[in-house]
This record gives C-alpha cells, structure tokens and sequence, in this order.
C-alpha cells in the first residue's frame, strides 16, 4: 500500500494490452486509538485552552496528507474505541470506589499493570469532544471517520467498499446510456391481467400514479371512489356545468399512514382539474400542470 495502516485500490485498465492498473482516488486509512485520541486531545487543547504548541491535531493530520495527494480522497477507519471509554469508566469507578471507601494505598494485586493500561494512559477525552472533532474534520476537510466494534465490521466495511468501487464504472455507464422516461424496478414489468379481469384494477391505480406528484395514497383514493375510468368518465357526464366536473374530486378524503397516526385530507382542487384533463383533453401535446 502507498500508505502505512491503509487500504487503496486500482483497477487494471480496460484498454490496455498489458496488465496496467490506474489507482482509484479513494483510500482508507485506519488510525490506532491511541493516535486518534491523542491528536483529539491536542485539538481540544488548542481550541479550549489556546495551546497550539501541543502538537498535530486530527484536522491537521488529514490536511497534510491531502496536501500531498490532492488527488486523493481519504476516509478514516477507528477499530475498538468502545474499549477505550469502558476502561475511562472502570477507571473512574475504581477511583469513586476507593474515595469512598478510604484504601488509598493499593495492594500487591492492583500493583499488576492492567492489560488495557495503554489505553488508561491516554487523555481522558468525552464522547463529545470526539464527536466536536469529527464534525470538524468533516466540515473543513470533507473527511468521514468510520468507527468499527471489531476487526470483522472493518473488514466487512472493506469488502463492501470493493464492491461498490468495482461497479462503479459499470453503473455510471448504465445511467448515462439509459433512457430517463423509462420506469424501472416494478414498473418496467408491467401489470399481469388474467382472463377474469383480475389487475384492472393495479393498472388503473398505475396510470393514476403516473401524474406528477401523485403518491401511492392518493391513487388509492380515486381507485376506491371510482374502480374504473369508465365509472369516473360516466359520473363526469352526470355533472351539469364545467366547473362541477373540474371540482369532482376536490372533496375526496385521502387517508395517509395506519392506525391512530394516520391523517386525512382533502384531494383538492389541483389534482381534481389534472384529471379532468387527463380524461377530457384531445390535445396529445397538452401539459397538465401547465393548465392549472
């Protein structure tokens, strides 16, 4: 790896007739707890305390190595902090245990060193200024820290990054080369109607669906007043005067979410004129929300 404690990647070149590999940009350096909360200990030294002498601190750290790899865009791994704020806390039971019950001296048992006493020997630092420090490294270097329980999550996390890396290119080209206008997912297969008319229904509520700005709850409110376009159409014709038939469905009532939390409300007068205009215009070329 170019970088110590990281994980790079590269590609080999589609064009090329010798095994040639272009680096990818993104790179994941994995950062000891030691070494990350000693350079938050020295940024929180420098911005509370006024103390910039004390060292590098985490936004410092990264702008360096941005400074020389700009074409590079890091992201920063931390295994096990977890252990660090649990050894903080048993750290400070034990001093409360001790205060409390005056054994001020220790014993030959506790003289041993503890197996986490590297981590006791760090800074005492908060959630907070860990996550002070992390907000500011991702505001003014674009950085995102990534905290992982245990070295299986990490490798996880770099299984899926390769993943996602290798298909990039492919999905890039996918978009470019297809069709905006075109539905995809369960639209692109259309609706299956048998014999006995059974999903009319589904592809009533689709062609309902396919105005702008028209959710899957207001379609099942018009599917459910009006199970077909022709009962829609025929209740249309019963209407005396244009502005009747635009308002139709002004007043009907669309139900969103379930159980106590769900609201009602009014369809109103925008959605009751665009489908009016759906059934009734002949011009092909009419835009609908262009009439309201």
């Amino acid at each position: 790896q170019p970088f110590p404690l990281s994980v790079s990647w590269s590609r080999r070149a589609a064009c090329a007739q010798d095994s040639v590999c272009v680096p990818e940009a993104q790179v994941v350096m994995q950062i000891t707890v030691k070494d990350f909360i000693t350079l938050i200990n020295n940024y929180i030294q420098e911005v509370r305390h006024g103390r910039p002498d004390c060292g590098p601190t985490l936004a410092s750290w990264v702008q360096q190595l941005q400074n020389h790899h700009p074409s590079k865009i890091f992201s920063l791994a931390v295994i096990e902090l977890e252990e660090y704020f649990r050894a903080q806390k048993c750290c400070e039971q034990k001093k409360m245990r001790e205060a409390v019950m005056g054994t001020g001296g220790r014993t030959q048992k506790e003289r041993k060193k503890p197996k986490n006493g590297d981590v006791q020997e760090l800074a005492k630092l908060s959630r907070v200024d860990v996550e002070e420090a992390v907000v500011h490294l991702q505001l003014h270097n674009g950085v995102s820290v990534h905290f992982f329980s245990t070295w299986r999550e990490f490798s996880d996390y770099i299984t899926m990054t390769t993943k996602a890396l290798a298909e990039a290119p492919f999905k890039r080209e996918r978009e470019q080369t297809s069709f905006s206008f075109c539905l995809e997912s369960e639209w692109a297969g259309g609706q299956r109607v048998n014999k006995a008319g059974e999903g009319l229904l589904q592809v009533w509520k689709r062609q309902i669906q396919q105005l702008h700005r028209v959710s899957s709850e207001v379609a099942a409110a018009v599917v459910a007043a009006y199970p077909s376009p022709l009962l829609l159409q025929k209740t249309y014709s019963e209407c005396r005067t244009e502005s009747e038939k635009v308002s139709l469905l002004s007043d009907l009532l669309i139900r969103r979410g379930e159980g106590i939390t769900s609201t009602t409300q009014r369809a109103g007068p925008e959605l009751s004129k665009r489908l009016y205009l759906l059934m009734h215009s002949c011009d092909p070329e009419v835009i609908l929300d262009s009439c309201l």
